[in-house]
């Protein structure tokens, strides 16, 4: 069954962040979509034909990472969309010290640019240190952890919002905020 969750929440984030045309869904400004859109959708295909709303509840229990919610018949993907409409968020003052991790290659360009959307609808930080060096081992062997001096950029007008507990997210955030990281 827990593979079976695993797989579930693959798919919710195919549907919920990437690609929700393709499963007969609209996302409202906010992200939002009809449980019982989406158990619709998701029914039409033989490997979801009996999905329930309890399955969704339990992809977000067993979830660490806090990927997505339901409330009032909805469900959303909290953050990582990369379709193309933008997600409405409500701006929230960070905390001091926000990190990304990232590769060796990609810290050089960040150096120069700054932390850019690239792909998705927005840059993506970690509450944590740890977090910062788990997402970064995705794509590296040898993790980069930058420092972002967060609130001073919020406190110098860059905007910031709430992704979930541990994740957080900006529209861009200027190269004269970031720093390398010391430990890890």
């Amino acid at each position: 069954m827990k593979q079976d969750l695993v797989q579930l929440s693959r798919t919710l984030a195919y549907a919920l962040r990437h690609d929700p045309a393709s499963f007969g869904i609209t996302l409202d400004e906010e992200g939002w979509v009809l449980v019982q859109d989406l158990l619709a959708a998701l029914r039409r295909r033989s490997a979801w034909r009996n999905v329930q709303e309890e399955d969704f509840a339990a992809v977000i229990a067993q979830s660490d990472k806090k990927r997505y919610e339901m409330q009032d018949g909805k469900i959303r993907a909290y953050y990582g969309h990369s379709v193309a409409q933008k997600m409405k968020r409500e701006a929230a003052t960070p905390p001091a010290i926000l990190f990304h991790g990232t590769t060796g290659e990609a810290a050089e360009a960040i150096k120069l640019d700054g932390l850019r959307a690239m792909n998705r609808q927005y840059v993506h930080l970690s509450a944590d240190r740890a977090t910062a060096w788990q997402v970064a081992l995705r794509r590296t062997r040898k993790p980069v952890i930058l420092e972002v001096s967060a609130l001073q950029a919020h406190q110098d007008g860059i905007k910031f919002y709430l992704g979930n507990d541990m994740v957080w997210l900006a529209d861009y955030v200027p190269n004269e905020y970031i720093q390398p990281s010391i430990g890890r």
